[in-house]
């Protein structure tokens, strides 16, 4: 994936949570491109990022065994625009777990307040049952994304801890 639509993880709680944040700044281009003279992060993008951040919870809670893409987004609401300066923080909440599918429930603040809400399904494409084949190779899960999960992962008797532990 050439796109990464959050920075990094604050807090990973395997199973369970994960929060992670996007600063926003005028050096993307997309901000220029979206609207010309009154750049804003557009709602699309803030979909992905919370995709990114809940689908990372989903496939590490099955040790990235899995090929997770989504497949529904259940619910997206927005309460106003993100802009250049901004700091949107994706909090994503895994709701089910089966072997097939999984549930995930998102809140966006941007800059400390509440900014939106996205809930979405996500699809474990190997236990798919219309007999499609896939390639081996987890083209979902790849270093780039990995490297993002170590951002929040303390290395081994650092005694690192994330912000919130601070």
């Amino acid at each position: 994936m050439r796109w990464f639509w959050f920075d990094k993880f604050l807090e990973f709680e395997s199973g369970k949570r994960a929060v992670a944040v996007k600063n926003l700044t005028l050096a993307e281009d997309h901000l220029h491109d979206h609207f010309p003279g009154y750049p804003v992060m557009p709602a699309s993008l803030i979909i992905e990022g919370m995709a990114q951040t809940a689908g990372i919870l989903v496939g590490e809670a099955r040790n990235f065994s899995e090929k997770v893409i989504l497949a529904k987004i259940k619910q997206a609401r927005f309460d106003g625009v993100a802009r250049p300066g901004d700091q949107l923080r994706y909090e994503a909440t895994l709701d089910s777990l089966t072997a097939e599918a999984a549930m995930t429930t998102g809140r966006i603040f941007c800059n400390g307040e509440p900014f939106g809400h996205v809930d979405i399904m996500f699809s474990h494409i190997d236990q798919n049952m219309s007999g499609l084949d896939f390639p081996e190779e987890n083209f979902v899960f790849h270093e780039g994304f990995m490297s993002l999960l170590a951002t929040y992962r303390p290395s081994a008797g650092s005694g690192a801890q994330s912000r919130e532990q601070r």
